[in-house]
């Protein structure tokens, strides 16, 4: 023990917040969600029910992977409607640690430093971000509306034998409009 007091001061100072510093990153990894079971193409269809009871039909596909500082997620629909019109959509989403264990920013612009930032929900912009929960990723988009109201989607991947299990639901001020749920099969 006496040596321990031999040591000078800003030694032990360094010493001990480098201990500290190991030790609080050491936790935050132990508790991050980790992204490796998720990443692989995955496609699926599914009839999309709207809050009127009519179904839609729609092809799906989903890619996840790891980028430099977190992970993409990239997924294309393509929707048959009755009159035989085909609709495609497709988005890629970067997202980054945040401070929050297992919570994910989107990043999907650039600042004027350079820097990816979220989107405005306040100029019309969704608000994009998720988390890993246990054997589920959720991605979520917030939309704001000219009037206040918002519009809000989750889409829940579930990992399970051969693929991902989709869960999606779109809420208009609070009350379902719009769900799905699929098995997406990994490629």
């Amino acid at each position: 023990m006496l040596l321990f007091f031999r040591f000078h001061p800003l030694k032990l100072l360094a010493f001990s917040l480098g201990a500290l510093f190991w030790v609080a990153f050491a936790n935050l990894q132990a508790h991050a969600g980790d992204i490796k079971p998720f990443v692989g193409d995955y496609v699926g269809s599914a009839n999309v029910v709207d809050d009127d009871g009519r179904e839609t039909p729609r092809d799906m596909s989903v890619s996840i992977h790891e980028i430099s500082d977190g992970f993409n997620v990239s997924w294309k629909t393509t929707t048959y409607k009755e009159d035989g019109r085909v609709k495609e959509q497709s988005f890629s989403i970067d997202f980054k640690q945040s401070d929050r264990s297992d919570v994910y920013s989107a990043a999907m612009r650039r600042n004027v430093f350079g820097h990816e930032v979220p989107l405005d929900p306040m100029q019309g912009e969704p608000f994009v971000w998720g988390r890993i929960e246990g054997k589920t990723l959720t991605v979520f988009s917030l939309f704001i509306d000219e009037s206040g109201g918002y519009e809000l989607q989750q889409f829940d991947r579930t990992l399970a034998d051969g693929g991902l299990n989709l869960s999606f639901s779109r809420f208009r001020n609070g009350i379902k409009s719009r769900s799905v749920e699929t098995f997406l099969e990994k490629q």
